[in-house]
């Protein structure tokens, strides 16, 4: 089984690993795990003055921090892991990236809004719900 771990490295991401870690269904040695990070984009304004190759290692630096992570936490549960990063708005590059990878499952932590929060305040969750035809287990 593909699994598609969208990663923020917050405590919502550090919840949802803890949830994997903690149920062995989701540990099987065949599975495979791939985490993702949207980083936000630089504002188009800005970015345009900056040289190409600054720009790909700031969002790679940023990405890394996210990654790094997640990273020891699989080596310390022994999973397969692939990692990757986009630039841009979180659901839609998540939903662009997961389009392009087909996993079988997508586990995501979330803030845990009602559905009116949601709403209001907008959930990445809900994006890439709205944008997916892969399953989506949302860990709050």
């Amino acid at each position: 089984m593909k699994i598609l771990l969208p990663v923020d490295g917050s405590k919502y991401t550090r919840r949802m690993l803890a949830y994997l870690g903690a149920h062995d269904e989701f540990l099987a040695a065949e599975h495979d795990y791939v985490a993702f990070t949207a980083v936000a984009p630089v504002p188009a304004n800005a970015s345009r003055f900056v040289d190409d190759g600054i720009l790909a290692g700031y969002y790679r630096d940023h990405a890394e921090k996210v990654l790094k992570t997640v990273r020891a936490f699989a080596e310390q549960h022994r999973w397969r892991l692939r990692t990757a990063y986009g630039h841009g708005h979180a659901a839609e590059t998540i939903a662009v990236f997961a389009h392009k990878e087909k996993p079988d499952l997508i586990v995501m932590g979330t803030h845990g809004h009602s559905a009116l929060g949601n709403m209001v305040l907008g959930s990445v969750a809900t994006g890439v719900i709205a944008r997916s035809k892969f399953p989506v287990l949302l860990v709050p």
